[in-house]
């Protein structure tokens, strides 16, 4: 994903832009790294032309940066420091919470915004969940 940074964020404020325009303005952002901070990022960034979109920083819980490498433990701090909102779906650690975590995630939602590229994982598991729902899944890596 590292190499196509610059058109998935491309693709994902285009996605959060059609969003807004037809009245979504809340967006859970879940704690995952790579693409969950690349999604604050954007909807950060419309902040400033669309003044009423919200950002929550949905985490699975307080500890889960514990063991994370310097920079980043520093750049999830960073996002932690600058969201209106964040959100711990539980206070600590214990087996499955991961699941339960993209389950929180997909139950307070209405779109499923991702990037999807193998059928495998956390991601995937929290889309069939979103689809289970009836949820709209705009998947960014099929733009």
């Amino acid at each position: 994903m590292s190499e196509k940074k610059d058109e998935i964020a491309r693709w994902l404020k285009e996605t959060f832009i059609q969003l807004i325009k037809i009245g979504y303005l809340y967006f859970g952002v879940g704690g995952a790294l790579s693409f969950d901070p690349m999604a604050e990022q954007v909807v950060m960034s419309l902040k400033n032309t669309f003044s009423k979109i919200k950002l929550i920083f949905v985490l699975p819980c307080k500890s889960q940066a514990s063991g994370w490498n310097a920079e980043d433990k520093r750049a999830y701090q960073e996002i932690i420091s600058k969201e209106a909102k964040v959100v711990y779906t539980f206070q600590k650690y214990f087996r499955g919470y991961m699941q339960k975590w993209n389950r929180h995630l997909a139950d307070y939602s209405g779109v499923c915004v991702c990037y999807l590229t193998k059928n495998t994982g956390g991601s995937i598991y929290t889309v069939r969940y979103a689809i289970y729902k009836g949820f709209r899944i705009e998947n960014v890596a099929e733009k």
